[in-house]
């Protein structure tokens, strides 16, 4: 309209550069434990957010070099690794000209698509705009941190338990406005989905980027996410000739200065409860909640589905499958799977006190998991999907039921959440949980069927079978071999390029 009142021609405003906006920070766990959740939870997140949507819906179709996706389709992070990254572009200009994809974001976990040898950070919304009008971003050259990594991580530790390692040794060493770059015989064991969740906690870590170069392991993701041949081609014949492409012949760069970590070393961990950098190995997470605990124990009691129930300091009141850093990888998901069905086939059941909740950053994480069988396993466990974007992991977590809400907080006990985000800062997650705890997502599902933070899932049981024999996390928790049959059987490029194939489509609502 401005341009049209001063007699300039309105399509000249448009981005310089390709423009992707994700709508993915509004929707909220507002219902949970049921089919029905997803579809009322979007409906609310419409209902919310409409003068802003039908502003946004607009601006999807008014400019050129602009897409929109959807809300209640994914997290931006996500969606960028499994579709709308490029890694080489292949024309510039409308010129047949191969050059390295590069991104800003805003968002500070934009950091995720070093993982595919992409490199991008997050930047301000004034930054990110200037970007969009053709101005560069002007920065100093930071010093880049060589990150070794060998071994292969043992039976038992998942690349949740990595990230948490490698933050804790990152933040004691220092890397604030550092370039971490990942390298050693270590990458060619962590599958492309475990390197996204390492580059995703760069903030965390405190790096600018955490990068991991273009390998064999980069095509093979390209061609699982469905990407077509014609560009894997091209990013291999590029990356290879630009001397960009790791092999295990290749020499070990030169650094500013490195830091080493034996993958075999890594132990199922937590971190919490208030900075994600503080890990726990998993025995030690029952020394740890106590410490925290002055006095006697605080109790109440609530009422819940008809029946009187005792939550005490410690009871998990939220648990919560969520965030890109871990819906991204298919490892994680289905050994939440795994551990769901091993825990239901013994009669386990999670705590009535427990909200409950699976976010998925794509549709495509609910079409594998419906197709290994394992989503009526997460669903018997009250794990239905409630929505697909951020939810917990960015406090809209939604609130809690009425009777647990009004016993935390007439009596002051410390609740706890157990989620697989990447921040746990008080206050954050929910106003009434103190104490919040960085997770895997099949330890998600095992502390909500304990229904609480101080126990040691090691040594302690985390309940009984039909039987009245006691039931351990080992006895539940997938083996490797396990997990590997069921990736192979379950994700499929047909599934990205199905979904995706609509991505800028939304729903009726939307449309």
């Amino acid at each position: 309209d401005a341009l049209k009142k001063m007699g300039a021609d309105p399509k000249k405003a448009n981005p310089l550069l390709p423009v992707d906006l994700v709508i993915d920070h509004s929707v909220q766990v507002d219902k949970f434990g049921s089919p029905d959740a997803v579809d009322f939870n979007a409906l609310m997140e419409f209902q919310r957010n409409r003068e802003r949507y039908a502003f946004l819906r607009w601006g999807q179709q008014a400019f050129r070099n602009f897409r929109v996706v959807p809300p209640d389709t994914g997290i931006v992070h996500q969606i960028n690794l499994e579709y709308l990254a490029s890694v080489v572009f292949p024309k510039r200009d409308g010129e047949a000209a191969a050059y390295p994809d590069t991104l800003v974001g805003t968002d500070s976990h934009t950091t995720m698509i070093n993982g595919l040898g992409v490199l991008g950070w997050g930047v301000g919304g004034i930054e990110a705009e200037a970007c969009m009008l053709g101005q560069p971003i002007s920065m100093l050259l930071p010093p880049v941190v060589g990150f070794k990594l060998y071994g292969e991580l043992p039976e038992g530790a998942t690349a949740t338990d990595l990230v948490l390692t490698v933050t804790e040794l990152l933040r004691k060493k220092g890397v604030v406005g550092k370039f971490v770059e990942y390298y050693g015989p270590g990458l060619a064991s962590l599958t492309l989905a475990d390197r996204a969740t390492i580059a995703n906690m760069g903030p965390e870590y405190g790096a600018t980027a955490g990068f991991f170069p273009v390998d064999e392991l980069t095509l093979e993701y390209l061609r699982l996410t469905g990407r077509s041949e014609e560009q894997v081609a091209l990013v291999e014949a590029y990356c290879k000739e630009q001397g960009l492409f790791r092999t295990t012949e290749s020499p070990e760069p030169v650094f500013s200065e490195t830091v080493e970590l034996d993958l075999g070393t890594v132990r199922p961990s937590l971190a919490g409860p208030k900075r994600p950098q503080d890990r726990i190995d998993l025995p030690e997470m029952k020394k740890a909640f106590l410490s925290l605990v002055q006095g006697e124990p605080k109790r109440a009691e609530v009422e819940l589905d008809g029946r009187k129930e005792t939550i005490q300091d410690a009871a998990v009141v939220i648990a919560a499958i969520t965030s890109c850093t871990n819906t991204s990888n298919p490892s994680v998901m289905l050994g939440a799977g795994l551990v769901a069905k091993k825990a239901v086939e013994r009669g386990l059941t999670v705590k009535p006190w427990v909200k409950t909740s699976l976010a998925p950053g794509s549709k495509v994480v609910t079409d594998y998991l419906r197709q290994s069988g394992l989503l009526a396993a997460l669903e018997q466990l009250k794990f239905h999907v409630v929505g697909y974007g951020c939810t917990t992991c960015i406090g809209n977590s939604g609130p809690l039921p009425e009777p647990v809400a009004k016993a935390v907080s007439e009596t002051g006990l410390i609740a706890a959440s157990v989620l697989s985000g990447n921040r746990n800062f008080e206050g954050r997650v929910n106003p009434l949980t103190r104490a919040n705890y960085l997770a895997s997502p099949p330890l998600v599902v095992a502390y909500a069927i304990a229904g609480r933070v101080d126990i040691d899932l090691v040594n302690e049981p985390l309940g009984k079978d039909k039987d009245g024999n006691d039931v351990y996390l080992k006895d539940i928790w997938p083996t490797a071999e396990e997990l590997r049959a069921v990736i192979a059987e379950s994700v499929r490029p047909e599934m990205f390029r199905e979904a995706y194939g609509r991505v800028f489509e939304g729903s009726e609502q939307w449309r």
